[in-house]
């Protein structure tokens, strides 16, 4: 249960308090991520990168990022 001030969602396998309200762009910004760098699954569906401003993180949402990084 949460006091109104926050949601729980599960992010990356741990549970995790964060603002209501927050689009999964904003998520990703405030978790100091590239959106453009991620992929994003969102409840077990890949979002595309287009759709994450537009989308609401929910309460009880399960939300998996994989982050890219380069190297050789």
């Amino acid at each position: 249960m949460t006091d109104g001030q926050s949601i729980r969602v599960r992010l990356n396998g741990r549970d995790r308090e964060i603002q209501p309200g927050l689009s999964v762009h904003e998520l990703v910004e405030s978790l100091d991520l590239n959106p453009q760098l991620i992929v994003v699954e969102l409840n077990r569906e890949i979002l595309a990168r287009g759709r994450l401003e537009e989308v609401e993180v929910s309460e009880g949402d399960q939300v998996e990022l994989v982050h890219f990084v380069g190297g050789g």
